[in-house]
This record gives C-alpha cells, structure tokens and sequence, in this order.
C-alpha cells in the first residue's frame, strides 16, 4: 500500500460540500476512502494517481462482511455517471466525480499497482489483469469475493476542490461516519462540519432542497422533514461524535431555514467508572494532560502495538507504515479513549 499522510482524514473546499450532486451509500463511501488516501496540507496532488479501496475499507465503514463485495461492485457500477454541480464565481460548473474506477480481484494487486501507477498506464494495467484472469467481470471469478479492491482515478475537475484549500474548508475522520446509512446523514454531516467551530448550521430550505437534488420530492416540510431532516438527525445522534438538535424557521408563514445546533458527545462517566480496575491510578482511560508528543509515544510502544494491532487492517497504510500508525492512533485516543481497555493508558509511558 502506498504511503499517504492523515489516513482516514478527509478534507473538501466548502464549495464541494455544499454543492448539488446524488450519489448512493456505497458511492459515497467509496469517494470519502479515496479523499481519504490523498496527500493533505501543501503537498502537490497527481491528477492522475489511481486510489485503491478494500473490503477492509468498506467494513470500517459498517458495511457487513458478507455484504461487501456486493457493495464494492454497486458502488462502481453507476459512479463513472454520476454527475456534481459545483457553484463557481463564473458559474455552475457540471462535472463527474471520477476519470475511470474499476473493481478486480486482488492477488497479484499490489505488484502491478506498481507498475501502473497512475491514468497514463490505463491500458496496460486493465489488459494485465485480463492476463492474470482478475477482472471482476470474467465469468470464471464472477463469484468469487475474496479480496476484492476498487481502483478509482479522481476526475481533474475536482481535485482542486480536494487538494488546494486556499479559503474555507471542512475536514472530519472517516471514524466519524462509520455505519452511516442514508445518503442524507452523509450530507448533512458533511454541512454541519463547516462550522463544527461555532455549533451552528443554518441552511436555506431551498439551498438544501438544491444540494441534495431533491427536485419535486418532499415539497410539503413535513415530509421534507421526516424523510430527510429526520433520517439524518437521528442517525446522527446514534452513530457520530456529535449530539444534534434542529429547528425550521419561518418567515411569514413559510419555512425557510434549517438550524442545526450540535455539540460533541460526552462520555458515559458513570460506564467509565465501572470499569476502573484500581482507584489509584485515576480513570484508566482519560488522556486528559498527555500532550501529542505523549501520545505518540503511546502508540509507538511494542506493548501497546501487541494489544491493538486489531483495530486496523494489515493491508491499510497504518497497518505497514509506523508513522500512520501514530497518527492513526493518536486520533482515535483523542476521539474515544475509552476503547482501549486492555491496560490504564498511562502504563504505556512506563514500559
């Protein structure tokens, strides 16, 4: 696997969040890994590269293991036409998310990955896997599941939106999605991350309606309300960080606004508690007052690396390359301590 710097941390100009696209869960999902995978901060982005995403991927993000494949090979199919308006200061511009994507079996993947690194070397990978009998399409491994992977190649038309952020940008961790599975929790997540600073969301109705290309659907707000407000809220609150609250504001008598209010989730101090295995070390799971520097070297020690190792794939980028391990780790400590149960935290700093 190639090395990429922030895996899991997905970045997007603000213009591309709120711009008007439809895509399903499984298309979603396979463009949140492969922003995922892509260099962050200054560095220079190839338009050219090919992402690869995997089983493994798709299960971090709740899909069922049985289901995966299925998902993989749904998420491809429609994805090369799915067409994203983007609002420009010249005008709208229409687009597609992807130059190409593909799904083939994985033996001998990662060799002519190699070899054919980028869009240029199109032809010679798709004709090698032909050679190897790995496209998924062949008739003789139609129906063979194991190890299937995604090649995607990002359409140039976006990556600027992805890579040069040179005003407002919204960032999340793809943990924070995990076992979304409404298109709508998606989106308005992604909103609601534009001003995770302040708490507060605000969306004209028809700017939504707009965004989420809902056309002549659910014209009455109740319906907008149930079948879309309320799918993504609640699901919101039962699988992100973040606890949310909504209301619809009128002018007139007719409703013009979404707000949205969150704040993150506290941890369940009393279920904490419980778990302590000695009073005198404190709460065993509370980093509160370890700096970065602590924490990394919590997670780059031997014993904490044996305890989980589990947590990641060995084919991801934190699952080869020590430096994404850290930050992998680093950002789950601060997300959600209390999933390291094994030993107090604090012990790892002795050993």
């Amino acid at each position: 696997m190639d090395k990429q710097k922030n895996n899991g941390l997905i970045v997007m100009d603000n213009k591309l969040i709120r711009a008007s696209y439809r895509l399903t869960v499984n298309e979603i999902r396979l463009i949140l890994v492969a922003v995922s995978q892509m260099p962050k901060d200054d560095e220079p982005v190839d338009p050219k590269k090919a992402y690869y995403i995997t089983k493994n991927d798709f299960v971090r993000l709740g899909v069922e293991p049985k289901n995966v494949a299925r998902d993989i090979r749904s998420a491809c199919k429609d994805l090369l036409s799915r067409v994203i308006t983007i609002k420009t200061p010249i005008g709208d511009l229409d687009t597609h998310w992807v130059h190409n994507v593909l799904h083939f079996k994985s033996e001998v993947f990662e060799r002519l990955k190699k070899e054919h690194p980028d869009a240029e070397s199109d032809e010679e990978f798709i004709n090698s896997l032909r050679l190897h009998n790995l496209m998924d399409s062949l008739p003789m491994i139609a129906n063979s599941d194991d190890n299937l992977i995604a090649r995607v190649v990002l359409h140039e038309d976006i990556i600027p939106y992805i890579s040069q952020l040179r005003e407002q940008f919204t960032q999340l961790m793809l943990d924070d999605v995990v076992d979304f599975g409404s298109f709508y929790s998606y989106r308005v997540y992604l909103m609601m991350m534009q001003f995770r600073s302040t708490g507060i969301c605000t969306i004209k109705i028809s700017d939504l309606r707009e965004t989420l290309e809902l056309k002549d659907k659910y014209e009455a707000t109740k319906d907008l309300r149930k079948w879309v407000v309320d799918t993504a809220v609640d699901e919101i609150n039962e699988k992100s960080p973040f606890i949310v609250t909504y209301e619809m504001t009128k002018t007139g008598r007719k409703f013009t606004h979404l707000v949205l209010k969150f704040k993150p989730k506290k941890a369940n101090i009393s279920t904490i508690k419980d778990t302590i295995r000695d009073p005198n070390n404190g709460d065993m799971f509370t980093i509160e007052g370890l700096s970065d520097k602590q924490l990394g070297r919590i997670a780059r020690n031997k014993q904490f690396i044996a305890d989980y190792n589990h947590l990641v794939s060995s084919t991801s980028p934190a699952g080869q390359d020590p430096k994404e391990w850290e930050f992998e780790m680093i950002n789950r400590l601060k997300r959600d301590p209390t999933q390291f149960k094994k030993r107090p935290i604090r012990e790892y700093l002795e050993y």
